[in-house]
């Protein structure tokens, strides 16, 4: 198939949308279609046989688009759509396929240009509202809840990236165009010798202490206060704590936090690093740690910590429940003194080890590339065997 994708980020950029986008454009690559991706001028190139990037132009000198709805992607949409519309006057394709809110936009043109569509739903656009503090009008949302049935509806295939999504395609009535495709694939990072992993960890840890590790942004629904709360109750010598991630000044709040709470000794921050490291640092760590508080997205990194054979700790939250359960992972309440008591379970219970392995040997049957190719082809059938 000729594809026209409409992906409204900065490509490539790690981070979460943007990494789905790489693996849409990888499988669809090696399935064979034929891909021309319309995205933002930000970003780094990355290649793949039969795909072509057309970037934007960068006519606003805009550098940086913060995560979430912003004001700022306006102005960067309309020459999205100035663009596809060149695109698809000037060369045939059979099918478009777009991310995000350029999906309000796509699904018209696919209408106007008589080629099926599929929607690829990261998230739900009313919800973005209220997760990233963007908006609490109710006339805007509601704005935002029509504008999502109107491309649920008029599209023929639609992805979701986890159950809460399926239910709220359901709930509009349209569940048999859903197909359900977790963002699960890993990057092709370098094979870390035990060298490394070692050599890397005694930069944070001796020989008889423990690293608990959060790795991802420090936004305020990851909930990385209550992380560090935990880790004062924690109150045990050999555990560490290694935050890998975000900006210099989001860091330098954290470990202000950390002061206050008297745990700098034992609290780590490396910032942001290059993707290809998180594998490194996932390695040298004893327990992994997600501490998200709101949303109803599983995280993306929830599935290559289930892989990793490591204790996982997580909020016992619907962003995290509708994958993960009491079998394959340490789900915790979400506050300070049940975190703290399931980190400590997840050091020094050694059925916090048998977890893991149940979680690996899961992830190792479900989470996989043929099962993941096999769920872009039932997409692409879905959209074109339209009603």
């Amino acid at each position: 198939m000729k594809i026209l994708m409409l992906a409204p980020q900065p490509f490539f950029q790690p981070r979460g949308t943007p990494i789905s986008v790489y693996f849409r454009l990888k499988v669809l690559s090696d399935l064979g279609h034929k891909v021309d991706l319309v995205t933002y001028h930000l970003g780094e190139d990355r290649s793949f046989k039969n795909v072509k990037i057309l970037r934007i132009p960068d006519l606003f000198c805009i550098k940086k688009i913060k995560i979430g709805p912003s004001l700022t992607k306006l102005p960067l949409d309309f020459l999205m759509l100035l663009k596809a519309i060149a695109r698809l006057v000037t060369k045939r394709y059979d099918l478009v396929f777009s991310h995000e809110e350029a999906a309000f936009f796509g699904v018209v043109l696919a209408k106007i240009f008589l080629v099926p569509h599929v929607y690829d739903m990261h998230s739900s656009l009313p919800q973005q509202l209220e997760n990233f503090n963007f908006s609490r009008s109710i006339i805007l949302k509601q704005m935002f809840i029509m504008i999502e049935r109107f491309i649920i509806k008029n599209s023929q295939s639609v992805i979701v990236i986890c159950p809460d999504l399926l239910n709220i395609v359901k709930a509009v009535g349209f569940g048999k165009k859903a197909v359900l495709l977790e963002n699960f694939l890993d990057f092709e990072y370098p094979d870390y010798s035990r060298a490394d992993v070692y050599n890397k960890r005694r930069e944070f840890a001796g020989d008889d202490q423990k690293i608990v590790l959060y790795t991802g942004n420090f936004l305020p629904y990851q909930g990385i206060p209550l992380f560090l709360e935990a880790a004062a109750k924690v109150q045990d010598k050999r555990a560490l704590f290694l935050l890998v991630g975000d900006t210099p000044e989001a860091v330098e709040r954290m470990r202000s936090e950390a002061v206050i709470l008297g745990i700098s000794d034992k609290v780590f921050f490396t910032g942001q690093v290059d993707p290809a490291l998180i594998p490194l640092f996932i390695s040298l760590s004893d327990v992994l740690v997600s501490p998200r508080l709101s949303g109803t997205n599983t995280p993306l990194k929830i599935y290559s910590f289930l892989k990793s054979g490591k204790p996982v700790v997580a909020t016992n939250l619907w962003t995290h429940s509708q994958v993960l359960n009491d079998k394959i992972a340490i789900l915790v309440d979400p506050d300070a003194d049940s975190m703290a008591v399931g980190i400590r379970f997840a050091l020094f219970d050694k059925e916090s080890l048998a977890i893991a392995r149940a979680a690996k040997s899961l992830a190792g049957s479900k989470y996989i590339l043929p099962k993941y190719m096999e769920k872009i082809e039932l997409v692409l059938a879905k959209a074109k065997h339209r009603d």
